[in-house]
């Protein structure tokens, strides 16, 4: 019995070791957790959003945001809302390849969708990162042609026509209805969709947060060099250049080529289980398979099938706890309000 129990002994200290160290190397990766403290995740946000400053969370400013993310009458045709291609029932996103917008037009570029949650912690918006933050990105959808196909002046003019949202702008911003404000709300918002994972738990110190299969995912995930790429708080969201090392095999489809540097934002890995399919023109709908591409186009290496199986597991620790989110009831049109425009 004794010599079983020194047995166990040493296999709890070697494992709790092994924890240790692959939770150092993770740490000097570049990876970070989502704080557990409330106090320090507050202030990760103030810090890491630059919109936050100019316009600070507020309940009451919650509460707007949330109404104006679900309503579709801030599109022309009082169809589509930032929760159709951001869908928080689907992993912040639309499950397509490419979103389809004002009269059902596709993308022309073939870009998919990022999803919206954790998009706080992107050091830049959009897939060639041409928004700072995210009041500044929530402006670009509602005003594309191809999406939202709103302007301005319609979305102020629908919005002041209904009695509740004068009212609703004037308690969170104390301002009469301003399509800026509009966008800082929905900005508001989406900073509180954080998705804590059992990894962030690893990171922060449990070292039963994470299974063995999981950790074995993480320490390939590390040694193939990954993280190089995908690494701060959000594993990703940073502008990097692409096709490093070979030719991405699907970049006919769709004419992004990412910035004026052909630089393209790294998307998070957080709840990348949910978000199928991958890649900024969503052709790929296996995370394994979309793996062993990131190590050719990447890396150049070759990752086989039970180290990209590996590094899989691994992702799927990052699937997170979504906030509650009560869906909102918008408030009524009134004669005033403008009619959707189809353009059918």
């Amino acid at each position: 019995m004794k010599i079983k129990n020194v047995f166990f002994t040493c296999i709890f200290l070697l494992s709790s070791s092994f924890a240790d160290d692959l939770r150092t190397l993770a740490l000097e990766s570049g990876l970070k957790s989502i704080p557990s403290d409330k106090n320090a995740l507050e202030q990760l946000i103030n810090d890491i959003a630059p919109d936050s400053k100019e316009y600070p969370f507020s309940v009451d400013a919650y509460e707007l945001g949330k109404k104006l993310y679900f309503d579709p009458r801030l599109s022309k045709s009082g169809i589509i809302s930032c929760n159709t291609c951001h869908n928080l029932s689907l992993g912040g996103v639309d499950g397509v390849p490419a979103s389809t917008g004002h009269k059902w037009m596709p993308n022309p570029s073939h870009v998919n969708s990022p999803t919206v949650f954790n998009s706080v912690f992107n050091s830049v918006q959009f897939w060639d990162g041409r928004a700072a933050h995210l009041t500044a990105q929530a402006k670009g959808p509602l005003l594309a042609s191809v999406e939202m196909a709103s302007t301005p002046k319609l979305i102020e003019q629908r919005l002041k026509s209904i009695p509740a949202y004068v009212y609703d702008f004037k308690k969170a911003f104390n301002s009469e209805i301003k399509f800026d404000l509009v966008a800082a709300a929905i900005g508001i918002f989406e900073r509180s969709l954080i998705t804590p994972s059992k990894f962030d738990k690893f990171l922060e110190g449990d070292n039963k947060a994470l299974n063995d299969m999981e950790k074995k995912g993480l320490k390939t995930f590390i040694d193939k060099g990954c993280a190089s790429c995908h690494d701060g708080v959000n594993l990703g969201g940073t502008l990097q250049p692409f096709e490093v090392a070979n030719k991405y095999e699907f970049s006919n489809i769709g004419d992004f080529k990412g910035d004026k540097n052909g630089l393209v934002k790294t998307p998070t890995l957080r709840n990348i289980e949910l978000t199928a399919p991958y890649f900024h023109n969503g052709v790929v709908w296996s995370l394994e398979e979309a793996v062993k591409i990131m190590g050719s186009v990447q890396l150049g290496i070759d990752i086989k099938d039970n180290e990209a199986k590996d590094i899989a597991i691994f992702l799927k620790s990052l699937t997170g706890d979504a906030p509650k989110i009560d869906y909102p009831i918008l408030p009524a049109s009134t004669k005033t309000t403008s009619v959707p425009e189809l353009d059918y």
